[in-house]
């Protein structure tokens, strides 16, 4: 259900169309899905702007495709498939061939409707690397309606190139920053601009860097104003919260 579906019952309630009986029942009907094995809750598009996502990793091929012919049959947005390798794209592929796989980012996606992308969010990694979870934070704030621009590989062992780009952070209204090794950049970013910058420690990085707690710590640490941390290599968290700030910044709430 989503807040458009929410407003046409109340408002056929408003006008006697509907009695309050038949409207509490539209509104309680199936909000949760039991298969046994998952719990399907299709009111997360009414209070999240986004149908229940499907984390993949971990999940046995042989429960994806009943997860997503739930949700595709109980929510009308797009359904998203994250951390998906191509053995389960394959599997969905077969199911739903419209499926769109967004392989760097990890992502399968079917689409059903396209939004109008407003704002501004910039995502910014230190090296190419860090790509993967940056097109995470990238895929999921255009997906939730937001233009989105990319600026890959400045990180802080060649400073001239972030600096050369600052013009790039002008206009943006929230800035995602996905760094290993270290994780300077974010701090850098940070001292740079005005907007909030959301820092994301990635995985990326030789022994010591210790599966990206280096970077987290280093970003938690950060003295730059205005730096929030994302967990490691969480590029869906961040750009979900990217879009939460740019859709507040251009006045439109959460979508």
């Amino acid at each position: 259900m989503r807040k458009e579906e929410l407003a046409e019952i109340l408002e056929k309630v408003r006008q006697g169309e509907m009695d309050t009986g038949e409207a509490l029942s539209r509104i309680a009907m199936e909000p949760v899905t039991d298969l046994g094995f998952a719990m399907l809750d299709h009111h997360r598009e009414l209070r999240k702007g986004l149908p229940e996502v499907v984390y993949c990793e971990g999940k046995h091929r042989d429960t994806i495709r009943p997860i997503v012919e739930t949700l595709l049959e109980k929510n009308r947005g797009n359904i998203l498939l994250t951390r998906a390798c191509d053995e389960v794209y394959e599997e969905v592929r077969a199911a739903f061939p419209e499926a769109e796989y967004h392989r760097q980012a990890r992502y399968i996606l079917i689409r059903r409707e396209e939004k109008e992308l407003v704002g501004k969010i910039v995502v910014v990694t230190a090296g190419t690397a860090d790509i993967p979870v940056a097109e995470e934070a990238a895929v999921v704030a255009e997906l939730t309606g937001n233009a989105v621009e990319r600026l890959y590989d400045v990180g802080v062992s060649g400073m001239h190139r972030v600096m050369s780009r600052a013009d790039v952070f002008l206009e943006a209204n929230v800035i995602v920053v996905a760094a290993g090794m270290e994780g300077a950049l974010p701090s850098i970013v940070g001292g740079m601009v005005e907007c909030p910058v959301i820092a994301v420690p990635t995985s990326i990085g030789y022994g010591a860097n210790l599966g990206g707690m280096a970077a987290l710590l280093g970003m938690l640490n950060s003295c730059a104003l205005g730096v929030a941390v994302m967990n490691i290599d969480n590029g869906f968290g961040a750009g979900y919260f990217a879009n939460l700030i740019n859709q507040l910044a251009v006045g439109g709430g959460s979508k």
